[in-house]
């Protein structure tokens, strides 16, 4: 599967059909893959005191309160996963505009926003990821490296697929039906190129036709 000289992430896009414009109808969640995803995520986290002890001490990576804050609006985001104590959201909650649209914005639904930071920062660490849809209803999420063996990449597919489906929103209409497909970054880039290649040869080819019939009614 490796197409690179680089070990390349193993990607699944996922077209869930759903009509992500309703509110009862979005999808998101947090899973951890049976077999990983060949990193180890780099965890940030809000919190002060007795707490703040406790996510350093769980392995988080940074850990601030206002300092962290004024890091992340001077463009800090080097981070996977930003986890906050409630007490914090007040602070946290000004830096939406920048973590919400990397999806990195602190979310008590899928347990970043919580008391219980050593275990949420454990569970980071572990691989634990989150997924959700974007807005053409499609969830993007690695799956592994180029590196796994067959069965590895097989088992975490199968993993996302049955944590989607029994996610999906009660109010989704029956028709709704998830479709996937598996790339690597620079498989993407190369059907791109193929794509463009071919809308370009498609009018050339359209053109011989029309020359020929010219011809043709000349002779006649």
């Amino acid at each position: 599967m490796q197409t690179a000289k680089f070990d390349e992430t193993v990607e699944v896009h996922i077209r869930t059909g759903l009509n992500v414009r309703h509110a009862d109808e979005q999808l998101r969640g947090t899973i951890s893959l049976p077999n990983g995803v060949g990193k180890e995520q780099t965890v940030a986290v809000f919190a002060k005191g007795d707490k703040a002890r406790e996510a350093e001490e769980a392995g988080a990576d940074i850990v601030g309160e206002e300092d962290l804050a004024k890091r992340i609006e001077e463009g800090f985001t080097d981070f996977d996963v930003a986890i906050a104590t409630p007490d914090m959201m007040p602070v946290v909650g000004r830096l939406g505009r920048i973590l919400g649209p990397q999806g990195k914005m602190p979310n008590p639904k899928v347990g970043t926003v919580t008391d219980d930071v050593g275990k949420a920062v454990g569970e980071s660490k572990a691989g634990r990821m989150e997924y959700r849809t974007d807005r053409s209803a499609i969830v993007h999420i690695a799956i592994g490296k180029t590196s796994f063996e067959e069965r590895a990449l097989l088992e975490n597919y199968a993993a996302l697929i049955d944590e989607v489906v029994r996610a999906k929103p009660a109010a989704a209409k029956p028709k709704a039906a998830a479709k996937s497909a598996v790339k690597t970054p620079a498989a993407r880039a190369s059907s791109k190129t193929t794509t463009k290649a071919t809308a370009k040869a498609a009018p050339r080819a359209a053109a011989k036709p029309k020359a020929a019939a010219k011809r043709t009614a000349k002779k006649a």
